[in-house]
Order: C-alpha cells, then structure tokens, then sequence
C-alpha cells in the first residue's frame, strides 16, 4: 500500500501532472466560486446599501418647489363699492355740494360712484426652497437606524452559515473522492496479490499438484475484482466532476492530496456551553429577538408627538411684482385617533417579541443537544477508526498464514481466497472510517461555532 502511495505521488510531481489540491485549496475555491456564498455576500451589501439609507433621516430634508400658473380668469375676484368707504355724514355733505357742480363735472362723477369689479391673479409664479429638520420623531429613525445595522448582521451571519454548508459539502465531496481512490488503492493490492496466488495456482495445476477448479476459483475471484474496479472508475469519474463543478475548477484532471494512513487521534472536546455563544445559529436568533425589540419601539414611536423644525426661502409674482421672503416655522403632530388601532399593533409587536425570546430559548437548548450528537459521533467515528486499523493487522496476518498453509497443503483454496476477501474488506472498512472520522470532525467544529 505504502509503495503504491509513494508511486502516486512521484507521479504527481512529474512536469505536466494533473493539478494536486488539499482540502484546504478546494474549500477556498469553493467559497470563492460557489453562488451561495455570493448569493449571500449580495446580501450583506443590500443590507449595508440599507443601514446608509436610514442614516440619512438623521440630516435635514431639503426640498424645492415652483410653480407658473395661466387660468382662464383672475382666481381672486371681487367687488368694492365706493360708499363703503365714505361716512354717511360726508357723503350727504358731498352731496350737497354736488348740487353746487355743473352737470358736466356730475355726469363724469357719476361712475365713480357705482361698484368697481376686480380680479387679481390670473397667472404668476411662485418658487420655495426649505429644509426641515426632525427634532423628535417619536424614536422611529434612532431605532430605524438600529434594526437596518440589525439586519446587516444577520445578513453577515447568514454568509457565515451559508459558507458553512459549503465547506462542509465540500469536504464531504472530498473525502468521499479519496474514499473511492483508496478502495482503487486497494483494489490494486488484491491485483497484485491474486496474480500471485494465479501463478502460483498455475504451477500447482501443470505440476498436477491441485486440481483446475482451483485454479477457476482465482480467475472468478479476479473477475469480481475487475467488475469492482469498473464501478469504482465510473463512481470516481462522476464525483472528479461533481467536486470540480461545486468548487468551480476548470478541469476535471486534478488528483487529492492528502495522508489516509496518517495516525488518527481524537479531537479536544470543547465546553458546549461556552461555545454556544459563537454559533452563528444562536446569533441570528439573538438578532431577530434584538429586532423584535427594535420593531416594538418603533410601533410605539409611530403613535407618539413629532417635532420638526425648518427655514424657507420663498418667491412669488402673483400680481405682476415679484417678492421674496424668509420664514422659520416649527411643526408638532400629534396623533390622537391612530392611538385607537395604534395600540393593537403594540400589543401584536410585544406578542412575537415574546415569541423570538421563546424561540431562542428554546433552539439553545436544541443547539447544545446538537453539540453532544456531533461529540458523539466524533467519539464513535474515532472507535470505529480503531477498530478498522486492528482489524486490518489481523486481516493481514491471517491472509499471510493462509497462503502459507495453502502452499504447505495444510489449506484450501477456499479459505486463502476468503482470507484475501476479509483482507479488502478490512482495507474499505478503514478508508470508510478514516474519511466518516474527517466528517465528524467538521461536522463538530460547525457545530460548537469554529
């Protein structure tokens, strides 16, 4: 096994060798080309677009208005009458001396004492420019601005859980390739080792030493193994291109590096409690209870006094002169009625505060129970590693022992070819152990927040 390793990676350091990736290079692939983490990313900036967008309700509201108006008659009409204007007792004085007047001077006074008609405003121009500033808004911008950073957070832990289940997909698909290319390891081995047994058999027969059913019972053994071989060529090929597609290679030519016979140990365990706190699961379930909380103060926000304040500078020709003036003024709303249906929708934002805090409580509970299965089946992953690393020495020593009373003639064919199939059974039974162990172990680490 160890010869066939060294051979592999003598080859791989050839010029023109397929490219060599650790797990390690593929997971940053992965993370740099996969569309859930960029997905994910997308989102962080929406949310950061959106935190900047509530900031900007701190600052003045500047705006500018114009207007030019044409109508068809003057908006403001009226009508004003002389006598309105002088006392009773001047005009019978006025009168009086009217008779005085000669009949022309009466005849062209006499209109100026009928109503006079005016319109005013038929078209003209009007232009403002003001700024308001909020003075107190009921708390609905400051906790606003609160909730959108809030929600960029979460949006941060969301590519961190997102970038999780990449990284655990992808090691998964690793180990599962360097699963499969040991099994063609070991397939290997048994080639050589059963063309061994084949000629020896072979030498057995024409000797007339054993009989040919011997011999049969090899050449079957080996077509098994070649029909293994075919399988584990077609399951390689497929997953070499579902590992290169995820993390985003451009070639399915490309070998793993890595040590399957490096010494396993366990793993540290970590206090679970402690280390609830840095899952990104308990995170994003502390920030919906924050902004449950945020949300509240808002609704109630919506339903206290506004105060603003603001300056203007205005301008309008109404009757053909132009003027222009500022003003500063100050505004306060008071909701009186909203109070009514307002607080309903306070009582409804306490309810599903009251609801996250519940739901955090009780996924930490979940989550802690998470951590002790994924310690769990760390600790097992490791025992069964154990067992297969024994079981291999055993396996070895028995198939040597049978091949040895085999030739002594003490042993059938029968019993070497049942010790060569125990012998590679012990060998899958290791690979699959050794990369279940290395899936256990990233399952924990995701699982306690690392």
């Amino acid at each position: 096994m160890k010869k066939i390793i060294l051979a592999i990676a003598l080859l791989w350091s050839l010029p023109g060798a397929a490219q060599t990736y650790t797990v390690e290079q593929l997971v940053d692939s992965a993370l740099a080309n996969n569309y859930a983490t960029h997905s994910a990313q997308l989102g962080i900036d929406a949310a950061e677009q959106q935190r900047k967008e509530v900031f900007t309700k701190f600052f003045p509201v500047v705006s500018a208005t114009g207007l030019w108006f044409n109508a068809d008659k003057g908006m403001a009409k009226m009508e004003l009458d002389p006598k309105d204007f002088v006392p009773q007792e001047m005009q019978q004085t006025m009168a009086a001396y009217a008779q005085m007047l000669p009949p022309e001077i009466i005849s062209a006074l006499t209109p100026l004492a009928s109503p006079i008609s005016l319109s005013m405003m038929k078209n003209g121009t009007i232009g403002s420019v003001m700024a308001v500033q909020p003075v107190f808004m009921g708390g609905q911008i400051i906790n606003g601005h609160k909730l959108a950073k809030v929600g960029e957070e979460a949006a941060q832990l969301q590519l961190r859980l997102s970038e999780n289940e990449v990284v655990r997909t992808t090691e998964r698909y690793f180990w599962q390739l360097a699963s499969l290319q040991e099994k063609m390891n070991t397939i290997a081995v048994v080639e050589e080792l059963l063309s061994g047994i084949n000629k020896d058999v072979t030498l057995a027969v024409q000797a007339g030493l054993t009989l040919r059913n011997d011999l049969l019972q090899v050449q079957l053994r080996q077509n098994e193994v070649e029909s293994q071989k075919v399988k584990l060529q077609n399951g390689i090929a497929l997953l070499r291109m579902t590992l290169a597609q995820y993390c985003g290679l451009k070639s399915t030519e490309y070998e793993l590096s890595y040590d399957a016979q490096a010494a396993a140990s366990l793993i540290q365990r970590h206090d679970h409690q402690t280390a609830l706190a840095n899952t990104p699961e308990y995170q994003l379930l502390g920030k919906q209870v924050e902004a449950a909380k945020l949300q509240r103060r808002m609704e109630v926000g919506k339903n206290l006094p506004k105060v603003a304040v603001g300056a203007g500078y205005n301008y309008h020709n109404l009757m053909d002169r132009d003027h222009t003036f500022g003003m500063v003024f100050a505004t306060v709303s008071v909701p009186i009625s909203d109070w009514w249906g307002g607080s309903h929708a306070i009582k409804r934002r306490k309810i599903e505060q009251q609801r996250a805090e519940e739901q955090l409580e009780d996924n930490s509970e979940l989550l802690r129970i998470r951590m002790q299965k994924a310690w769990n089946d760390v600790e097992e992953a490791y025992q069964q590693l154990t067992i297969a690393d024994r079981s291999i020495e055993q396996a070895t020593e028995n198939l040597r022992l049978n091949r040895d009373y085999y030739r002594a003639g003490t042993s059938t064919m029968n019993d070497l070819l049942q010790a060569q199939l125990l012998y590679q059974q012990a060998m899958d039974k290791r690979t699959d152990a050794f990369a279940d162990y290395q899936n256990r172990i990233i399952d924990y680490r995701q699982a306690i927040g690392m």
